[in-house]
C-alpha cells in the first residue's frame, strides 16, 4: 500500500475515485409482462413508476454482472489494482463460497482481500461503511465495492406482485484513501436493523433452517416473498429516520443536500421519502424507471446514471439512503468527485 497523499497522520477518509454500472442486454418491458400476468402497462407504471427492467440470460450469474461493473469502475478510476474487493448481494452465485473471491480472480486481482455483504437492498450502503473502515484502519489503500443482484433468479416469474418490480444489474465504485474535505469523500453514516421483522422480505428455502428440516421445500418457499404494504410503511419510515440521523451527525440540514439518492425500490417509495424529508422531488435521483429495483445495485446504478447524464457536479452534496430485508437500513453523505471515463450502463 502506498502512503496517503499529503502525508497526514490523521485517519484516512474513503474517497470515491471510480464509478460504473452495468445491466444485462435482455430487456423486459411492461408489455412483455402483461402477456403472462394479469396486468397492463398503465397498472404497473401507476403503482411502481417502472417502465422496463433488464434480466440475465439463462446461465448468467451475479458474478458476471459484478465483473463487468467492476472492470469499468477500475477503468474509471485509472487503476488496475485494489487491496480489497467487497460484493454486496442477496443473490450470490452459490450459498458457499462467497462470490467476491471469484470476482476478484476474474478481474486479475490475485491476493486481494475479498468478501460478500448480505444486507439485501441496503448492502451497498453497508459496503461503503465497510470500505471506509478498511481504509481508515490502514488495512486497505483502495477498495473495489460492487453491488450486484440478479433478482430474476429468485423471483417467481408468475408472481404478479414482485415480477413487475425487480430487475438485474450491478454497480461498482473504487474508493481510495484521502481526506474528508476533498471531493469524493464519503462522510457520516447511520446503519440499523430490526430482525424481528425478517419475515417481511424473505426467501424461505436454501438456508440451514430449511435444509435441517425433513421434506422438500415448496415452490413458494424457493422464491422471493415480500409483504408489500408493510414493507412500504417500514421503508418510508426507516429511510427518512436514517437520513435525518446522518444529517444530524454531520451537523447538516436538509437544505444542505443537493441531491438525494435513495435505494430505487419503486417511484412511490422514493417520492414518499423525499416528501417526508421536505426535499423537492426534483432533487431525488431516480433510475428505477428504466431498470426496476436492482437490489444492492440500485444506488450505484443511480449514481452512474447521474454521472453519465451530468446532473451532478464536483462538490455537490449527496445524501444516500437505503432499506432492505433483514430488516436493514442505512444512510451516508457523499461529496461528488471529479470522475473520468463515464460509460453508459447498458450494453
Amino acid at each position: 500500500m502506498s502512503p496517503i497523499a499529503g502525508g497526514s497522520s490523521a485517519p484516512s477518509a474513503a474517497v470515491l475515485c471510480g464509478l460504473a454500472g452495468w445491466v444485462p442486454s435482455r430487456v423486459v418491458t411492461n408489455e412483455h409482462l402483461a402477456r403472462r400476468l394479469d396486468t397492463d402497462d398503465t397498472w404497473i407504471r401507476t403503482r411502481t413508476g417502472i417502465h422496463r427492467r433488464h434480466v440475465v440470460e439463462p446461465g448468467q450469474a451475479t458474478s458476471d454482472l459484478a465483473v463487468e461493473a467492476g472492470r469499468r469502475a477500475l477503468a474509471s478510476s485509472g487503476t488496475d489494482t485494489v487491496d480489497a474487493v467487497v460484493v454486496a448481494t442477496a443473490t450470490p452465485d452459490r450459498s458457499c463460497p462467497a462470490t467476491a473471491p471469484a470476482v476478484a480472480a476474474r478481474l486479475g486481482l490475485p491476493g486481494a482481500a475479498a468478501f460478500d455483504i448480505g444486507a439485501v437492498c441496503t448492502g451497498f450502503v453497508y459496503g461503503l461503511a465497510c470500505a471506509a473502515g478498511l481504509i481508515a484502519a490502514g488495512v486497505a489503500e483502495r477498495v473495489l465495492l460492487i453491488g450486484a443482484d440478479t433478482y430474476s433468479t429468485i423471483v417467481d416469474p408468475l408472481d404478479r406482485a414482485n415480477a413487475i418490480i425487480f430487475g438485474d444489474g450491478a454497480g461498482a465504485v473504487v474508493l481510495r484513501a484521502g481526506h474528508p474535505d476533498e471531493p469524493g469523500a464519503v462522510g457520516h453514516f447511520d446503519l440499523g436493523s430490526d430482525g424481528a421483522h425478517e419475515d417481511l422480505i424473505m426467501v424461505a428455502a436454501g438456508g440451514s433452517r430449511q435444509r435441517s428440516r425433513p421434506g422438500e421445500p415448496t415452490h413458494e418457499d424457493r422464491h422471493f416473498a415480500m409483504r408489500g404494504k408493510e414493507v412500504y410503511r417500514h421503508a418510508v419510515t426507516r429511510m427518512a429516520e436514517s437520513a435525518r440521523a446522518t444529517l444530524s451527525r454531520a451537523g447538516r440540514r436538509i437544505e444542505d443536500v443537493d441531491h438525494f439518492v435513495p435505494h430505487q425500490a419503486n417511484l412511490r417509495i422514493l417520492h414518499s421519502v423525499a416528501d417526508d424529508l421536505g426535499l423537492p422531488r426534483e432533487r431525488c435521483a431516480t433510475h428505477v424507471e428504466s431498470v426496476g429495483n436492482t437490489g444492492a445495485a440500485s444506488i450505484p446504478l443511480a449514481l452512474a446514471d447521474a454521472a453519465v447524464r451530468g446532473t451532478v457536479r464536483p462538490g455537490d452534496r449527496l445524501l444516500l439512503t437505503a432499506f432492505g430485508g433483514g430488516l436493514t437500513w442505512g444512510s451516508c453523505l457523499l461529496t461528488w468527485p471529479v470522475l473520468h471515463r463515464q460509460e453508459r450502463t447498458t450494453p
